[in-house]
């Protein structure tokens, strides 16, 4: 039992405001279970004042998309010297950007489908249907679509047919000011959370993801029922321990810190493809994460108590 008070941020500003206060209730019950006193803190007006008259003796970022994955709440958060669960701002940034993150694994050597980053500006500017048409000549089909930024698989649509390639297009756009267009890689679909222990980042047991339609989307994600779920994930013990060094060096190359959740694609020789990498990963009673620390044979208010107790002590 621990006598620190906490205070967990949820809700904010972004298209993910409804999944963040899912989490951060959950989490709060998780560490209230565990003897320490929280508070939910919305990322509003009143947050510094809060943290300035309070001051707490750690903070959990549970945000989700927008400031609390840019880097932008932690950095505000440092300025203020409190303590806080999850990684610096510099490498929110690196892992918050889609594209850089998955040039940083590439150029490392590891497994990430092939991929082009465009603005919505080079539509508008080169004529949309030739830059549709460039696309497909060098990824060819099927592909993936999805906002350069962001989570919760907002803005994202496999595309199978070119004829579908413009309202895809738009609707990855809506949620962002660039898109990222990826090859689609057939195989089986898995999150793996790493979380820092005392001997260096361990990932746990990966969750193997199988939506109902063959779309983990938004409403895939989040509406009961839509999706099944496996973990530990049906693999090779070749494969699941390839899946985990891939999230491993994930977390290290991009500098991510306490927690991190890697989204990989299984092929059928049994190589992960890194698509991308969620610093402050859900925890609804649908999310991944959860799953992956009940499956490890541990609590969510453990595993949270610990990284807590690393942040105040990274602090001092």
């Amino acid at each position: 039992m621990s006598d620190r008070w906490v205070a967990v941020l949820a809700g904010g500003l972004s298209h993910e405001r409804e999944v963040s206060l899912r989490s951060g209730r959950r989490l709060s019950a998780a560490l209230r279970s565990v003897g320490m006193t929280v508070a939910e803190w919305d990322a509003d007006a009143r947050l510094l004042s809060r943290i300035e008259q309070e001051r707490p003796d750690a903070v959990v970022v549970a945000l989700h998309g927008g400031e609390g994955e840019n880097g932008a709440v932690q950095a505000v958060l440092e300025m203020l010297n409190v303590p806080y669960v999850g990684t610096s701002p510099h490498a929110c940034r690196r892992a918050w950007d889609k594209p850089t993150a998955k040039a940083e694994l590439a150029r490392a050597g590891l497994a990430t489908p092939d991929w082009v980053a465009l603005p919505h500006a080079t539509f508008r500017e080169l004529g949309a249907q030739a830059v549709l048409d460039a696309l497909v000549s060098k990824l060819g089909l099927p592909l993936m679509l999805k906002p350069d930024q962001g989570g919760s698989a907002l803005g994202a649509h496999v595309v199978r047919d070119a004829a579908e390639l413009p309202s895809a297009m738009v609707g990855a756009l809506s949620y962002g000011d660039a898109v990222l267009v990826e090859q689609f890689v057939e195989g089986t679909e898995v999150a793996i959370t790493v979380i820092d222990g005392p001997d260096g980042p361990e990932a746990l047991p990966a969750v193997q993801i199988e939506p109902a339609d063959g779309v983990y989307d938004y409403t895939a994600r989040y509406t009961a029922g839509l999706t099944s779920y496996r973990t530990p994930a049906e693999l090779s013990p070749e494969a699941a321990a390839a899946a985990g060094e891939l999230a491993i060096a994930a977390h290290r190359l991009l500098g991510l810190r306490d927690v991190s959740r890697t989204d990989a694609i299984v092929d059928r020789h049994g190589t992960p493809h890194f698509l991308e990498v969620n610093v402050s990963p859900g925890l609804t009673e649908t999310s991944l994460l959860p799953m992956a620390v009940e499956a490890a044979g541990r609590s969510l208010g453990e595993v949270f108590a610990t990284l807590v107790e690393r942040a105040i002590s990274r602090a001092r």
